[in-house]
């Protein structure tokens, strides 16, 4: 069963249940990848899905950062939520310690020196952690590593 399969079937079965909230989110993930495959013009593979759900979940973590400066908790909370359904979706998440040690690995191999090899690490690093971290918590650490 595909992901896009998967959270289709996992949105009949909410409903079933009468689950509002889970319903909603899993909506709102169906769309974006309807959305995607229509922009695509295929159907999305697991990989293409994901990267859907983190644009996702990036969305909603920055909503919530928002609505925290807005002091409006209770929206923040919401989103919050709506990322950790998401989540569900995604392979397990590497922590930054694994992240670091692949970054380390990559910058080894290319002879990275400083910044200005930042674009050639993160072109080298993303494929290997596909879906398993957010491109900007890489960014932040390589980014770290070479200064």
């Amino acid at each position: 069963m595909t992901l896009v399969e998967k959270i289709a079937h996992d949105l009949k079965e909410a409903m079933k249940a009468k689950d509002e909230f889970r319903t909603s989110c899993l909506r709102m993930a169906k769309t974006a990848l309807k959305n995607e495959q229509v922009a695509r013009g295929h159907e999305l593979n697991d990989e293409e899905a994901q990267a859907v759900l983190l644009t996702s979940i990036r969305k909603g973590q920055d909503a919530a950062r928002e609505f925290r400066a807005g002091n409006r908790e209770s929206m923040a909370l919401k989103e919050e939520r709506e990322v950790g359904v998401f989540y569900e979706y995604l392979p397990k998440q590497m922590d930054p310690g694994e992240i670091e040690r692949i970054v380390k690995d990559v910058m080894t191999e290319l002879s990275a020196q400083g910044l200005k090899d930042l674009g050639k690490v993160m072109k080298a690093v993303m494929p290997r952690i596909a879906g398993k971290a957010q491109g900007k918590e890489v960014n932040e650490i390589a980014r770290r590593l070479l200064s």
